[in-house]
């Protein structure tokens, strides 16, 4: 199935998810910068009813989020029953930059990463709620390819960071970090080959469709009279 059909199949199974109020779905999408998380955003999810899905995406934390627990912004943000929600970088964040930045400890990390296994599992154990986490592999080569496009293409530049090219210098140590957030993670990664966006977003969307499928979704009705 092409990931135009798969789309469209994702909006008619989100629309009894959504309308059953029973199960919700968040999806995990991190990556390297230019590894097409906002891509699979709208191609993937292009066919959802907007009512039932929603997109947070994180940044640097504010004055508020910062004087709560790492979580607190992310716990607030999870789907609510019927609805999709898309992290566009996620609370994984916390144990990747500011690992490689070396602003949190060893210690930290390893106490950080048992509070998110914790944090996702309380999700679906509790408020009935797939998790789906996507890394997107992008190769080094590929990413510089990208952010030297939005350095030469006038409709890109406005994505231009400089500081995503000292980022970049950082690769082998970011590297590490993911490899050992995807292998301590309880519930399992996908991982997105991004090289070819075609593909990457097939791949995302047939896994989307699959655990969806999986839920016992049925669309209301009214009770029969008796």
């Amino acid at each position: 199935m092409k990931s135009k059909k798969l789309a469209k199949r994702i909006g008619d199974l989100q629309h009894i998810l959504y309308a059953q109020k029973k199960y919700s779905l968040l999806v995990i999408l991190q990556g390297m910068d230019a590894s097409g998380k906002d891509g699979v955003v709208k191609t993937v999810f292009a066919d959802c009813n907007p009512s039932g899905i929603d997109t947070y995406s994180l940044k640097k934390p504010s004055e508020e989020e910062f004087a709560h627990d790492f979580l607190w912004r992310c716990h607030k943000m999870a789907p609510r029953k019927g609805n999709i929600m898309l992290f566009v970088r996620s609370h994984y964040e916390d144990i990747l930059v500011q690992r490689v930045h070396k602003w949190i400890d060893e210690d930290r990390v390893q106490k950080r990463m048992a509070a998110i296994n914790a944090f996702e599992q309380l999700l679906v154990f509790d408020n009935a709620t797939s998790v789906l986490k996507f890394y997107m592999h992008i190769s080094a080569e590929r990413q510089m390819e990208k952010l030297q496009e939005r350095i030469d293409e006038p409709a890109k530049q406005w994505k231009h960071n400089p500081a995503d090219w000292e980022e970049h210098k950082l690769w082998p140590e970011y590297m590490k970090c993911y490899e050992y957030a995807i292998n301590e993670s309880e519930i399992p990664w996908y991982i997105v080959p991004a090289d070819q966006r075609w593909y990457r977003n097939y791949v995302v969307a047939k896994a989307v469709v699959e655990a969806l499928e999986k839920l016992p979704l049925v669309m209301p009705t009214l009770p029969t009279a008796k």
